[in-house]
């Protein structure tokens, strides 16, 4: 007869394997969910700035509560290295310009028209400039986001492009410009900062002063009086812009980035929800339809 300890016992390996499998499910499922609050997050903070009385001042509001929230944390971080900078002084300048215009076309257009142009279209142009400047190979997968994309953009441009919102539409598609470039230039300078949270959120803090002195010094009385009524909005907004970034940031630690980056773009889908029900834009099925196109032809082209 063979000994008991001539048998060895798998169980205890068995165990462990699926605690880990199960540990990993709930990992996944945490990093899910979070993402999803992200996405709603930027969603979110672009709602405070197209409902508010008035955008710009909604738009320097959000700003500076960010910069705020940044200068508490920036001491407790490591700057970010020399060599990026650069990087950082241009972002600033492309982020400045970002709020300008998301402020402009949330004053002449619906948000459920130019929200999912802008956010889904920054990848298109992003995959543009790879293919042609940097020489980038994209496959068929590729190809069929891009495509996916413009049908989609296409879409949302017949829904409704005269007028006021034909204007919107263009200043969309120039923010979308906006944001691809500022997404290639972070790409490069949080590679080199070596600190990616203190590189973001310098640009968030040095974003934030020179809006905050044009609002002082053009339109100092009105800017207060505003402030003093809608700070809760304002802090809301820049809260949403941080989590929505430091989110995905995190995330893209814990699971593939071109998955997290994919899952971000429901916030075209939030987008959509919260212009109809809180902001009560009419949004008709041709709108809801090429919003929903945006979206996953960008999610394709994130996981391409």
């Amino acid at each position: 007869m063979r000994s008991r300890e001539a048998v060895p016992w798998q169980g205890g390996d068995h165990l462990f394997q699926a605690n880990r499998i199960g540990c990993l499910i709930i990992m996944s499922l945490t990093v899910f969910i979070w993402v999803l609050l992200a996405a709603a997050c930027h969603a979110t903070w672009n709602a405070i700035v197209k409902g508010g009385a008035d955008t710009l001042l909604t738009t320097v509001l959000v700003a500076v509560s960010a910069m705020l929230m940044g200068a508490v944390v920036l001491p407790f971080l490591a700057p970010p290295a020399q060599e990026s900078w650069p990087f950082i002084a241009v972002s600033t300048a492309l982020q400045i310009v970002y709020y300008l215009l998301l402020a402009k076309t949330y004053q002449i257009a619906d948000m459920s028209q130019t929200y999912p142009v802008m956010r889904g279209s920054a990848p298109l142009i992003v995959a543009g400039i790879g293919v042609v400047f940097l020489h980038d190979a994209i496959g068929l997968a590729g190809w069929l986001g891009i495509a996916v994309i413009c049908l989609g953009v296409l879409s949302m441009a017949l829904a409704r492009a005269t007028g006021k919102s034909g204007n919107g539409m263009r200043l969309a598609l120039c923010n979308a410009l906006v944001i691809a470039s500022y997404t290639l230039v972070d790409g490069a300078g949080v590679r080199l900062s070596g600190s990616p949270v203190a590189y973001t959120l310098w640009i968030f803090l040095l974003t934030g002063v020179p809006l905050l002195v044009w609002a002082v010094i053009v339109r100092a009385g009105q800017f207060f009086r505003y402030a003093r009524k809608n700070w809760m909005l304002g802090a809301a907004g820049g809260a949403g812009t941080l989590l929505s970034y430091g989110v995905a940031l995190w995330a893209m630690t814990r699971a593939p980035v071109a998955m997290i980056a994919a899952l971000r773009e429901t916030s075209i889908l939030f987008g959509i929800l919260i212009s109809a029900l809180v902001l009560k834009e009419h949004v008709g099925r041709q709108r809801l339809l090429a919003a929903a196109i945006i979206a996953l032809g960008a999610g394709i082209l994130r996981l391409a």
